[in-house]
Formats: structure tokens, sequence, C-alpha cells
């Protein structure tokens, strides 16, 4: 059984193929095309792993509130197709609990955005929610430094996560969007979400060819989709002029 199939490499699934060793039924894959921020897609059917017409969308969301699961999936689209042609259809999922409306806000300046948030964390924290509770994500470590500031705005301590993703109690945790990965959080803030952060201006500007640049900004929005939706209960959004693309998306409005 092999989770977070969406994110399994070349290498890999040939390993785990050989495992299997072309029995029937050898391998059960449980994963998420939205959810793809790691690997370029290839195509697994080479590699011998046909799962088309074998696969079952899964449509109830345990996790995270109807509001929030709504509004991050018009980052996607309502159906995600990989390179052998399975398709992935986001309709008709429905989610078990209902919470407030995500806020998808934008500032002037990066100090009223870490001053906004702060405020936000205080009214969460007023409302039961435990510091290590709280989760604030960023694009990358050069955007830390904002997330770290509106923890202190709102008097808690910040917790910069590294790959052990070890979360403590008594501080809000702050980490980048691929660490969010696997994590879940009552109140998440997603910050920093500018114009040549949210895609990452330094991978458009490594791309060869039009395929390349269509898979970065596939990467880059499933990445905000995914810190998102680490959220179960609240969920922020917060970028400075001029923001992300993606935001428009998320608001619905184009």
């Amino acid at each position: 059984m092999i989770d977070e199939a969406q994110d399994v490499s070349f290498a890999q699934l040939r390993f785990l193929a050989a495992l299997a060793g072309g029995r029937p039924n050898g391998l059960f894959f449980s994963g998420d095309l939205g959810q793809r921020i790691f690997q370029q897609p290839f195509s697994w059917k080479a590699l011998g792993v046909d799962v088309r017409g074998r696969s079952k969308t899964l449509r109830v969301n345990y996790r995270t509130s109807h509001q929030i699961r709504e509004q991050a999936d018009r980052l996607l689209g309502p159906e995600i197709t990989d390179v052998d042609g399975n398709r992935e259809e986001r309709r008709h999922t429905v989610s078990v609990f209902n919470g407030p409306a995500p806020q998808v806000r934008v500032f002037a300046t990066e100090a009223e955005e870490s001053q906004a948030i702060g405020a936000w964390m205080r009214a969460v924290a007023a409302d039961g929610v435990q510091p290590h509770e709280i989760g604030v994500f960023v694009r990358s470590s050069d955007q830390v430094p904002r997330a770290t500031a509106a923890a202190k705005a709102a008097g808690l301590s910040p917790r910069v996560l590294d790959d052990r993703v070890e979360v403590r109690p008594g501080a809000v945790n702050v980490a980048t969007m691929h660490l969010a990965k696997g994590l879940e959080f009552r109140a998440v803030a997603v910050m920093a979400c500018d114009d040549e952060v949210l895609p990452l201006q330094s991978r458009i500007e490594g791309v060869g060819d039009d395929g390349d640049l269509q898979e970065v900004y596939d990467t880059e929005r499933q990445l905000l989709y995914v810190a998102c939706t680490r959220a179960r209960d609240r969920l922020s959004v917060t970028g400075v002029e001029p923001v992300s693309e993606f935001l428009d998306d998320l608001t619905g409005s184009h």
C-alpha cells in the first residue's frame, strides 16, 4: 500500500513494481493529483503499472470544512488528468462539517500584512485555538521573516519547522509550503502570496519551453492548494500588492 502516490518518482515506481512481481492487485495506491508538488508527471503505464479503469475517487472530506475545501478547489478546476489519461473529478465532493468562510486579503506593505495576520491570530486564540494548532505557510524561506513577524505581532512565539516538522505545544508553527504536506492545523494563515513569489520567479526564469512553463504553473498552483487545505476550521490568505494571479482564482474574481 502506497500513500501520497502522486509524489512517487520514476525510480520509486520501478522499485514498487518490481516488489509486486507482476501479481494481480499486488499494489494499492492512494493519492491526490491536486497535491502533486514534488514530481514531474510521467507515464505509469510505461512501467507496467496500469491503473486505468481501476481507480475510484473518494468524495467525503473529513478533515477540511466545506467552506475551505470549496474555495481551495477553485485553484484546481473540476477535473485533473494525468499523463496516462486517468481523470480525477473534483466535483460532488462533500465535507462533513462547516466553518467560517476563508479570508483573502491584500495589503500595501509587508508590515501591514504581518500586523493584520497578528490580529487574526489573536482573534483565533481568543476563540480557544492553542498556539500549536495554528500554522503559517509561505512559499520559501525568503518569506519566513514575514510569518514570524506576524506571530510576534500576535504576542505569540513562532517556531520555524524543519524537515522533521516537529510540532511543539506553546508555539505557532511557521513553515514553507513544501513542508505543509501531511500536516493539519485548526487555523492556517498562508502569507506572502505576492506576484513573483507565487509562482516563484526564479522557477519561471529557468524554464526552457512552454511545456515546462505549464508544469511550473501547475505545481506552484498545487503548492498553494496544499497550503490552504492544511486548515481544518479557519483559513486566511494574504499578499502584498501586486499579488499573485492565483488569488484571483481563489476568490473567483477573474
